[in-house]
């Protein structure tokens, strides 16, 4: 369940016609790519996108980019809207967007669910934080970052045993808990929760009774009382292929301009601290587009786009191509379409 409905409105002008999680990133992506590149790269097929503001652009976004398969069924990026299945109103928060939600986890009938957040730039291995949650027989698990302390004020903090254990939670305190062994930094929420099933869909309707519409403000502190919470320690995820210059466990709020900026300035160079296009999906893609046969110019348009760094090129169509080769032009240079020949034209139209 991704929580992509964030107004950005510090973010203006760019949120002036989109939600936060819809703004450009990286000239060929979008905010929201990040948390389902994480999702997606990490085997994870089955994601609900929760939407509110101004997402039609978002809505756009997903349908053009992000279709998983078309063949199975449970490999999808579903968009959902208020439904007001619980009353007119929207969603109030980010407990009450899943409560109004429940029965499409219902439906799905899963072990774990994960909650996360569409609003910042990072990568990671969510199975690790998977791992991590079963090991420790939790019913809750919360990603932390950690942060030094006199940046604590900026986030909702977690105070933990050694073993990751959850004690408290301090909303921005000026005195924060500091991290078990390191009393110069201290665990921030990330706002990613993996919940056990079960577990999540009865805390939820308890809060329902309660009037609770937030997981960080009250019903995670809830559950602290008769429920097993840990705290993920983000530092220690480590994703394959990053590069030594690369800032391990990067992980950056864009919530305004400046913070938006610097983002940006982080993935570009030739030692970014960042390799965003490396991981990154929807990947790069050439569009195919048939042209007229008559003249003697049969042939298949491999057509540069936005997302593609190839050049205009003819291919013959009595080929047949599929996902796994190399394009060489009359001149000798190469291209990496991802495309091979496989059968002849005529034999596809045949079947």
């Amino acid at each position: 369940m991704v929580m992509a409905g964030g107004q950005g409105s510090r973010l203006k002008p760019l949120t002036e016609k989109r939600s936060k999680p819809a703004v450009p990133f990286g000239s060929r992506y979008r905010i929201v790519d990040f948390v389902l590149s994480n999702l997606v790269n990490s085997g994870i097929f089955s994601i609900y996108l929760l939407v509110q503001y101004k997402s039609q652009s978002l809505i756009e976004h997903i349908r053009n980019a992000w279709t998983l398969s078309p063949l199975f069924s449970n490999q999808f990026v579903t968009v959902v809207p208020p439904q007001m299945r619980e009353g007119e109103t929207w969603f109030r928060g980010t407990a009450d967007a899943i409560c109004q939600n429940l029965n499409l986890i219902e439906s799905q009938h899963p072990d774990l669910v994960l909650v996360f957040g569409a609003d910042h730039i990072y990568r990671m291995d969510v199975n690790q934080m998977i791992d991590f949650h079963l090991e420790r027989d939790a019913d809750v698990t919360v990603a932390a970052l950690p942060v030094p302390v006199e940046q604590s004020p900026n986030f909702g903090i977690i105070a933990a045993d050694a073993d990751g254990r959850i004690r408290d939670f301090q909303e921005k305190p000026r005195q924060p808990a500091p991290m078990p062994g390191d009393a110069t930094r201290a665990y921030a929420s990330m706002g990613n929760y993996l919940f056990t099933a079960s577990c999540l869909v009865r805390a939820l309707r308890a809060a329902h009774k309660h009037g609770e519409t937030d997981f960080g403000a009250s019903v995670l502190p809830r559950m602290l009382g008769s429920k097993r919470l840990f705290a993920y320690d983000f530092s220690r995820n480590r994703v394959a292929g990053i590069k030594s210059y690369e800032e391990h466990a990067y992980w950056r709020d864009v919530g305004t301009i400046d913070a938006y900026y610097e983002a940006h300035r982080d993935v570009l160079g030739a030692e970014p601290r960042l390799a965003a296009a490396e991981h990154l999906r929807p990947r790069p893609q050439l569009h195919m587009n048939l042209q007229p046969n008559d003249q003697n110019t049969e042939g298949i348009g491999l057509q540069q786009s936005a997302r593609t760094r190839g050049t205009f090129s003819f291919i013959d169509t009595r080929l047949c191509l599929n996902d796994v080769c190399r394009v060489r032009t009359h001149w000798g240079d190469s291209l990496s379409a991802g495309i091979e020949p496989q059968a002849t034209y005529d034999q596809q139209k045949k079947n």
